[in-house]
């Protein structure tokens, strides 16, 4: 079966001239010549990304999925081919009813009649992984049903073991290829895939981001019904409202767009610098917008987390970005650990100045963040500064904020909006604010250990005068053993002279 599969994805490849972006990177251009030669009747004339592209159409949706992460590596790839795959969709038709049937039947143990009042055979969104379904609950709430689609495990792991030999084959038939680690893209590829697969997990996305945004006057998250829920069923509230991309559509219902735009780039900065936890797939089909204005998030497969030390770091980076201090940006990359420590302060800062300074003083229609974080990764590579894993989710929302962004206000600055958001969040981590917070957040811990100190203390004091007490025990063992062997040395010195002198006597007598 794989060896059919691999024959597939050679056939495509060959059909779309895949083969000739491989001998492309051939320095001497022998290998294309000949090519060319025993080709001869293979002409293609569109471009290589969009060869790529269709070609990753053709073989499914779990290649699809893949062209998608792969265009947020821009840090690997080419301009044309990161630009060509972004524009991937994931058009993928519904499974059949009786499937989505069988798999609640198996689930609930009972016909799904008898689990919902009222449920929709007709489903109202379908993906690669999963599909949706409205119902509603024998209390009569509106739900959404997300199913996975049944036998998609073992297609996904073979589709993946088929992508990681095809990387491993890349790695060694194209030189050019070993610096784009694609094994590695591959693997965290994989990653990202398995946890879409448990719904579970994305439920407790779910719940984590709406509990974040209680009460919010920006983002609506659906709340998740647990007792419905499982690894292969996933059921939320029903929410209502207009695709971001129907613009006509948000201007019909009174929303205002330049807001939108403001409010969507508060939602990401809340997301990353308060909460480090950020929905990680926000393109257009994932973010509708409620009649109030209020922006509504969907699909929660893929999420991005960060610890506190890189939300410091990121921080102090956007601050220095914003307000054009690149001299702190180039040390905070350093003092991260992300760029050697040898690297020399003012020749990063220059390099960083010359990729940021153009962008400033621009509307968000005249900047092209993917071109910006292109320009930065390449001057990353000349200073050896190594991708960060857990940024990488990170620079993909940022993309797809540029995107909405562009569609919603054009004339949005992005550096204005974004700065006194973080100069605040600043304020607060290291502020007076942020020394109050630190301290109500430990207050418990030191509730519970202050009427312990006395004893704590009795014992450190206790096991030290005993530690004192071994330490006195073993210098007067050593003191005794020093002596012995003194008097050894003694006796042995005293013997040999005796000896010499009567050597001495007897030569001389």
């Amino acid at each position: 079966m794989r060896l059919f599969r691999l024959a597939k994805i050679i056939t495509v490849g060959l059909r779309f001239g895949l083969d000739q972006m491989v001998l492309e990177a051939d320095p001497s251009g022998r290998l294309v010549k000949l090519w060319h030669m025993v080709f001869f009747w293979r002409h293609p004339k569109a471009p290589r990304g969009e060869r790529l592209r269709r070609a990753l159409e053709s073989l499914g949706p779990i290649f699809v999925k893949f062209g998608q992460m792969l265009s947020t590596r821009r840090d690997l790839l080419p301009p044309d081919l990161a630009d060509e795959l972004a524009l991937l969709q994931d058009r993928v038709p519904p499974f059949p009813t009786e499937q989505a049937l069988k798999v609640l039947e198996d689930f609930y143990r009972k016909p799904v009649d008898e689990v919902f009042v009222d449920f929709e055979r007709t489903p109202v969104a379908s993906a690669s992984v999963a599909q949706v379904h409205f119902a509603r609950l024998p209390d009569g709430t509106e739900v959404a049903v997300k199913i996975l689609r049944p036998g998609i495990e073992p297609v996904i792991a073979h589709d993946l073991a088929l992508l990681d030999t095809a990387a491993a084959l890349l790695e060694k038939l194209w030189p050019e290829a070993r610096r784009l680690k694609p094994r590695e893209v591959v693997a965290e590829f994989s990653k990202y895939l398995h946890d879409e697969l448990d719904l579970m997990r994305e439920a407790s996305n779910c719940s984590q981001l709406r509990r974040n945004f209680t009460n919010s006057k920006l983002l609506q998250v659906p709340e998740v019904y647990w007792d419905w829920c499982g690894k292969s069923v996933m059921v939320m509230e029903r929410m209502r409202g207009v695709p971001i991309s129907q613009l006509d559509a948000l201007r019909a219902q009174g929303t205002d767009l330049k807001a939108l735009s403001r409010a969507g780039v508060e939602i990401f900065f809340t997301q990353v610098f308060r909460d480090g936890f950020f929905h990680a797939d926000m393109h257009p089909g994932n973010i509708f917008v409620h009649a109030d204005g209020r922006y509504i998030a969907l699909d929660f497969g893929i999420v991005g987390t960060l610890n506190a030390e890189d939300k410091s770091y990121l921080a102090q980076n956007f601050l220095g970005f914003f307000k054009r201090d690149y001299n702190r940006v180039a040390r905070a990359h350093i003092e991260a650990g992300w760029v050697p420590a040898h690297t020399r302060v003012d020749e990063f800062e220059s390099a960083i100045r010359a990729v940021c300074e153009p962008i400033f003083d621009r509307p968000l229609k005249d900047i092209s963040f993917g071109k910006t974080l292109l320009r930065l990764f390449q001057t990353a590579r000349r200073f050896e500064m190594e991708v960060q894993p857990q940024l990488v989710l990170l620079q993909k929302t940022l993309l797809n904020i540029e995107g909405l962004g562009r569609q919603l206000d054009p004339e949005l600055d992005l550096w204005k909006t974004a700065k006194p958001f973080l100069e605040r969040w600043m304020e607060e981590q290291m502020g007076w604010r942020g020394l109050l917070r630190n301290l109500k957040d430990e207050a418990p811990s030191w509730a519970g250990t202050l009427p312990q100190l006395p004893r704590l203390v009795h014992r450190v004091l206790d096991s030290t005068a005993h530690r004192h007490e071994v330490q006195s025990g073993e210098l007067e063992r050593l003191a005794v053993a020093q002596r012995t062997h003194g008097r050894v040395l003694w006796l042995v010195s005293t013997l040999l002279a005796a000896i010499l002198g009567l050597e001495l006597y007897r030569l001389i007598g």
